[in-house]
């Protein structure tokens, strides 16, 4: 019978013929990592989009104004990151991170906007 290691450290597994880790933190250890790095990339895009939706806030107090493109990339705002889009019935295309919207007026100009709440 060959010998049983831990995948976690290599140590020799004594007990359970199913047994895959010498430990708990050996266990945890291992499952954690392997989270982590299959969950990088959406913490990632969070952390893009919860940083956008910040931003929207901060200059969106009122719940509808207009800001200046140059102003939101200064602030570090990835237009690229938004969690979903509208189009109203003249076509204008309005793009979200959660609650907060925005939709470009001309090359410099952006009308920030507030998602009301249907209940």
């Amino acid at each position: 019978m060959s010998e049983r290691k831990c995948l976690e450290c290599g140590d020799t597994l004594r007990g359970r013929a199913d047994q895959k880790f010498c430990s708990d933190q050996c266990r945890n250890t291992y499952n954690n990592r392997q989270l982590g790095e299959s969950n990088h990339t959406i913490r990632h895009i969070n952390r893009i989009l919860k940083k956008n939706h910040a931003i929207l806030t901060v200059h969106n107090q009122s719940g509808k104004t207009t800001v200046s493109k140059t102003d939101l990339l200064k602030s570090g705002f990835n237009f690229g990151y938004f969690t979903n889009t509208f189009q109203t019935r003249s076509g204008r295309i309005y793009f979200f991170c959660y609650d907060q919207g925005y939709s470009l007026l001309d090359h410099d100009k952006i009308i920030l906007v507030r998602k009301q709440d249907y209940v």
